[in-house]
């Protein structure tokens, strides 16, 4: 009875970071108003299991044709899983419906001409994996199985879609409240600049993006460019580790009249070790990220040796803050730090 059965399983990363996400806002201040960050932060913040629809409407191998028809037509969807006890065996599809009523065998079993070779999902993979294979297939809707390869539910892009506009509808809510309690902070005889930028976990297109508009800003205000450069580093190291190392977080630039201050704020999973991590050299990144170019381990230590004081703090599952701080008016005008070299293919230089 099982010929035929072969699907085709998409796997997907398999994370225990659900809960901490879960419970972690987005910070609206980092959000600057660009609605693609919003989902950025959204897609790798869900999972399958997330979004997709839990009652799952199906038939039995033995089942009719006709049986899957009306199942079809009162439910209003137009394919159905042939599962028998949470095991999938194909899909019988509204076009299997016609077909069989232009040939005469809609009285035939499910099992005789359902689709057997599947494409399905597991729950634990991310949206934004997910998403992509709505682009590279024509299917309206995937099953999805569970660790145990049992079927948990299905998902169309309706419910994505729905769930993005639900959730973004909650963030566009936070924002506003958040912007009408903002009251600006004056500080006698000091003039203070400050700009935020998010940080998406794994987000290696956007890689740097916050260290550039840094450096236009430095460059505007005309910095000295041997503290820009400096400065520059320091955002580039801490930019990178927060989207390789974390599940994503916020860079932070502050301007006074004495200092700039670059501050890295992420989410978990957290630094056991830190002075283990300061060292040159050392890294947790993954197979993958060094593939990329990136994880050399000379994040952390590039931007305490730039830097003119150097404070982390970070608490295991929760959070890492970093923050480099560097002085406008140093008293010694060669003010210029060494950085530790790069393997070649590295621009900049990565964690």
């Amino acid at each position: 009875m099982d010929n035929g059965y072969s699907p085709t399983i998409l796997q997907g990363q398999h994370t225990n970071d659900d809960e901490i996400l879960a419970k972690t806002p987005l910070d609206p201040k980092a959000l600057g108003g660009d609605s693609s960050v919003i989902i950025m932060e959204l897609l790798q913040r869900f999972k399958v299991r997330d979004v997709m629809k839990r009652q799952i409407i199906s038939v039995a191998r033995t089942a009719s044709l006709r049986e899957a028809q009306r199942l079809m037509r009162e439910n209003r969807i137009s394919g159905l899983p042939v599962c028998e006890e949470g095991r999938l065996y194909g899909i019988v599809s509204v076009n299997d419906i016609i077909t069989a009523l232009d040939n005469g065998w809609i009285e035939d079993t499910c099992e005789k001409h359902m689709a057997c070779n599947l494409v399905v999902l597991e729950a634990g993979m991310p949206i934004s994996f997910a998403l992509r294979y709505f682009n590279n297939y024509t299917y309206g809707r995937f099953p999805v199985l569970d660790s145990d390869r049992k079927l948990v539910g299905i998902l169309s892009q309706r419910d994505v879609m729905r769930a993005l506009l639900y959730e973004l509808s909650v963030e566009i809510r936070k924002l506003e409240r958040k912007t009408s309690n903002n009251v600006p902070v004056h500080v006698t005889g000091e003039h203070y600049f400050r700009r935020e930028w998010a940080v998406v976990r794994n987000d290696l297109s956007r890689a740097g993006h916050a260290a550039n508009d840094i450096k236009g800003i430095l460059r505007e205000r005309k910095v000295a460019r041997s503290i820009a450069r400096r400065v520059a580093v320091a955002a580039y190291e801490l930019e990178i580790n927060i989207c390789i190392h974390s599940h994503g977080g916020v860079l932070v630039l502050l301007i006074s009249d004495e200092t700039i201050t670059i501050t890295a704020k992420d989410r978990g999973p957290g630094i056991p070790d830190i002075e283990w991590a300061c060292r040159d050299g050392t890294s947790t990144a993954n197979d993958w990220i060094r593939s990329l170019g990136f994880g050399a381990g000379m994040g952390l230590s590039n931007s305490k040796r730039v830097a003119d004081s150097f404070d982390i703090q970070s608490e295991v599952g929760k959070f890492t803050k970093v923050t480099c701080t560097f002085n406008l008016n140093p008293p010694d005008p060669a003010d210029g730090r060494a950085v530790a070299p790069r393997p070649p293919s590295q621009e900049g230089g990565a964690s």
